[in-house]
């Protein structure tokens, strides 16, 4: 069975929660108990109707304020696909946790609420989908039951989105809009008849006809070595083997590698999967390789093909999502997190903050601050191995950590 990762995103009160609600209540994936507990707190709030948003909502200041606040992840199975919804908040404040829902998925679902059209932060969302490279972007136009289900207010956003898109670098972004009422269940699960003028398919059909694709498009193979293994038992006593997970493309015995930094080039001997060798293995796969020579590997380094060689560099420029409250400024130092190696990092220069709505760059800005997006230019203490994320997803972003309070300050994403 298929598996399928999702992230939502969404203003405040667009519907999100409500949406995912629905899908469980109408896919009868919510257990008997937890509808009891919808039914009695929609009773006591005075609702005439069930309050889907509570099946997820699951922390206390979520249900008391009828916001979301963290990311919530979750599970449910059709006969055709195994799904895993990854429900954001849609505060401005929040944005650091779409960036973090998005990031691992293979589709993603945008709400628009059809009273208030496009708005600040349908930009910013849509934006970040097209900056993590998400393939599938579903924009469902919730709550038309409060529009009369007006097919002009549906082209109205359809087209404001599709001229957002035309202005994106990522052509390869598969849009799909659907009119939707999540209270309702208009389109959600079940086809509407309040949407006559609507010939495409409901959010559910259209889920699950995707391809749970590896979100690692295929490109240059990178092995990053977790950890070596050594038993050091009768059995093995002259094994060593360096395990780790492959991103990017395939590895096959007999494949020339080097290892960096070192540059000491070998071949592959084995691939075991715990008690089990392989001939092959495919990207996203998690395995121990040894190799022909001994070479000094360590964790932190990387195998990577000889032919296929990363740049490896003291200086980078990246386009940063900003997280902390405070703001990033030139010549400040972090942390910075890049796989499984990590190392001081300084930055060098803040050339330009991005406009989310596609219209441009502010140029030579003073600072980044919270849930900006920026490019800037920095220097590490060591050589790191990376790709531009556009080649490799893995192997092209990082994290920079506040060395005060350790706190994630941004992501960033190799240019």
């Amino acid at each position: 069975m298929n598996v399928l990762k999702i992230a939502t995103a969404g203003s405040v009160d667009d519907g999100k929660s409500t949406l995912i609600g629905r899908i469980l209540y109408d896919t009868n994936s919510l257990t008997d108990d937890k509808l009891e507990a919808i039914e009695e707190k929609s009773r006591q709030r005075g609702f005439d109707y069930l309050d889907f948003s509570l099946a997820t909502d699951g922390l206390v200041a979520e249900r008391e304020q009828g916001i979301t606040i963290d990311v919530a992840h979750i599970y449910f199975s059709t006969p055709k696909t195994s799904f895993i919804i990854a429900d954001t908040p849609g505060h401005i404040e929040y944005t650091r946790n779409m960036v973090t829902g998005a990031s691992n998925s293979q589709a993603s679902i945008v709400l628009i609420d059809a009273r208030n059209g496009v708005i600040e932060q349908t930009y910013r969302h849509f934006f970040i989908n097209n900056l993590l490279r998400v393939k599938n972007v579903i924009i469902a136009i919730n709550k038309m039951d409060l529009v009369d289900y007006s097919e002009e207010k549906f082209n109205q956003i359809k087209n404001e989105i599709e001229y957002l898109a035309s202005k994106s670098a990522y052509k390869n972004q598969q849009l799909t809009f659907i009119p939707l009422s999540a209270l309702k269940g208009d389109n959600v699960v079940e086809k509407s008849e309040n949407t006559p003028w609507y010939k495409g398919e409901t959010l559910l059909n259209h889920l699950e006809s995707l391809q749970a694709d590896d979100i690692e498009e295929q490109s240059q193979t990178r092995f990053p070595v977790q950890t070596v293994i050594r038993p050091k038992t009768d059995d093995y006593h002259d094994f060593r083997g360096y395990a780790g997970k492959i991103y990017g493309g395939n590895l096959a015995v007999g494949d020339s590698v080097t290892v960096l930094p070192s540059a000491t080039e070998s071949k592959i001997k084995s691939i075991h999967f715990f008690d089990k060798e392989y001939l092959q293995v495919k990207r996203g796969s998690s395995v121990t390789i040894t190799l022909e020579d001994n070479v000094n590997v360590s964790r932190g380094d990387m195998l990577v093909k000889t032919k296929e060689v990363p740049t490896v560099s003291k200086e980078l420029t990246a386009t940063i999502c900003w997280m902390d409250k405070n703001p990033l400024q030139a010549s400040d130092k972090y942390y910075i997190k890049h796989g499984v190696n990590d190392a001081q990092a300084k930055i060098m220069s803040l050339s330009s903050i991005i406009k989310t709505d596609f219209s441009g760059k502010e140029e030579n800005p003073s600072q980044l601050t919270l849930n900006e997006i920026g490019d800037v230019t920095l220097k590490v203490s060591k050589p790191l191995f990376y790709d531009s994320y556009q080649k490799n997803k893995a192997n092209g972003t990082f994290i920079l950590i506040n060395p005060k309070t350790n706190n994630t300050a941004g992501v960033g994403f190799i240019q």
